[in-house]
């Protein structure tokens, strides 16, 4: 395709488009079913069909592939079941990704507690000033990618350069 030809210099795919869910958050028992698929098309199916789309250049430059995670993939969080499960199934197939293909680098970042629309979607009503702006992650980004570490799962804040 047209698109996968103009990629034919891509260095690194990065996945940050994410959804929250249902909001405000529920429990996993009422959690609404097309929220929860949504959920997965977007933090699951959408970074998959774009690995897919670009592995081919990708490989070809040894390339890396960024997906932005959560910590409530692997904590349980009461009312974060549907985003988290999500978040969980996109690292396993960051893990399966890595296994796959040595070529190439694939991480998988939790950015930690942002001052985003979407935390603050999850909180309503409640302040979340004290959390961090995104850009505070950038640091730690450019250093998986700089130094091209290992594949694996980081923390955005055991990443940030002292």
């Amino acid at each position: 395709s047209a698109l996968r030809a103009a990629a034919g210099q891509l260095d690194l795919l990065v996945n940050n488009a994410s959804t929250l869910g249902a909001a405000p958050l529920p429990a996993l028992a009422d959690y609404p079913l097309g929220e929860l698929r949504a959920a997965f098309e977007t933090n699951v199916l959408a970074p998959v069909a774009l690995i897919q789309l670009f592995l081919p250049a990708l490989r070809e430059r040894g390339g890396a592939v960024l997906n932005i995670t959560s910590d409530a993939a692997v904590e349980p969080y009461s009312g974060w079941g549907g985003y988290g499960a999500a978040k969980a199934a996109l690292e396993q197939a960051s893990n399966v990704l890595a296994a796959e293909e040595p070529a190439i680098r694939v991480w998988w970042v939790d950015p930690g507690d942002l001052r985003t629309d979407m935390h603050q979607a999850a909180f309503p009503g409640q302040d979340i000033s004290d959390r961090p702006l995104p850009s505070t992650v950038v640091p730690a980004l450019v250093r998986l990618a700089e130094e091209r570490l290992p594949s694996g799962r980081y923390a955005a804040a055991e990443l940030v350069p002292a």
